[in-house]
């Protein structure tokens, strides 16, 4: 089975250590963005992903889609054009002061970019799994048209869709990205919701806001996530992460999959985070590598949790682990992974 994932990769800029941006005369540079986060999580667990998306024909756009393809991704159908990379700007947080992301991606390639451009029929052409998240249509309403148009060629050609809801409140207000999202659910297959998602994304109560109560609060995200798949009788699976977070580097992580009609739970992770950019991705990776590879719903979920909690001990947005460590840490049955 072959996944393509369509998003807009960025520029990252990271303050030195745990510098504030108003601080710092230096910042260093990588490349992220939440799908080309999954493709390459895909491309190291040997899976077949290909990554969709528009960049600049500059330096700065060679370099990000170089950086993907290295892994292993298939970037053949990608655009080029535009004239600028987005750009995200990082400051890593500490114990009570919350990790801080600021937005330069307006007029970017991918935001410029004209629904028109993308020849689905062709793009899709040997595609078994389509991906975004709720990030991609906040780009732009160009771009939003343009997710639209997709998953009506996936839902006309037996193509499954997977979302992960990922609201972006800098990106989007809760009625704009409820007004979008509510459509584009009637062609998701799988959908992926986390904390804030259910509400600010479909309106659904599962979680009070308080991230302190994340994992004590299973019975809402179950609710939650029987009402997603009563809402959207498309979608036949729900997954969530739960996180219990005490500081910004010490909590608890698990992951609960709705399929079939039936809850499956993974262990509590408790862990101690070098850096918590990507660790959803890396979940939806697990995930999709999961369904990709035919594992059971069981170990479906242990697996993508366990490269979720991975991921915090990885520095940069791409999580560079393979199916081997993944399973490693799986069959230790080690629940304390500390860095």
């Amino acid at each position: 089975m072959k996944v393509m994932t369509f998003g807009e990769i960025m520029l990252r800029l990271k303050t030195p250590e745990y510098l504030r941006i108003l601080q710092s005369d230096a910042f260093e540079a990588s490349y992220g963005g939440a799908e080309s986060n999954v493709a390459v999580s895909l491309a190291m667990f040997g899976d077949e992903a290909a990554y969709l998306t528009k960049i600049p024909d500059n330096p700065v756009g060679i370099a990000a889609l170089g950086e993907v393809r290295r892994f292993g991704v298939d970037t053949s159908q990608v655009l080029h054009g535009g004239s600028r990379l987005g750009i995200y700007y990082f400051e890593k947080g500490t114990d009570l002061r919350p990790t801080n992301v600021v937005y330069d991606r307006e007029y970017s390639a991918l935001a410029m970019a004209d629904a028109g451009e993308f020849a689905w029929g062709e793009i899709l052409e040997g595609i078994d799994i389509f991906y975004f998240s709720g990030v991609t249509p906040a780009i732009s309403t160009s771009v939003e048209q343009a997710v639209l148009e997709a998953l009506q060629y996936c839902h006309d050609h037996g193509i499954q869709v997977v979302c992960d809801l990922n609201y972006r409140s800098k990106m989007w207000s809760t009625e704009k990205a409820q007004e979008v999202m509510k459509n584009l659910m009637n062609y998701v297959d799988l959908c992926i919701a986390n904390d804030e998602d259910f509400e600010s994304t479909l309106g659904i109560h599962a979680f009070d806001g308080n991230m302190a109560h994340g994992i004590d609060q299973i019975d809402s995200y179950r609710k939650g996530m029987e009402e997603i798949l009563r809402r959207y009788p498309n979608c036949k699976a729900v997954a969530s992460v739960l996180r219990n977070m005490r500081t910004v580097e010490d909590g608890d992580w698990m992951g609960i999959y709705l399929k079939d009609g039936k809850f499956y739970e993974s262990p509590v992770h408790t862990v101690h985070s070098l850096e918590a950019v990507g660790a959803g991705d890396a979940f939806t990776g697990g995930l999709l590598h999961g369904i990709v590879r035919g594992f059971d719903p069981q170990k479906t979920i242990d697996f993508a949790i366990t490269a979720s909690v991975l991921k915090l001990m990885i520095q940069k947005d791409f999580n560079i682990v393979t199916e081997q460590d993944v399973l490693r840490v799986m069959k230790s049955k080690d629940t304390n992974l500390q860095r």
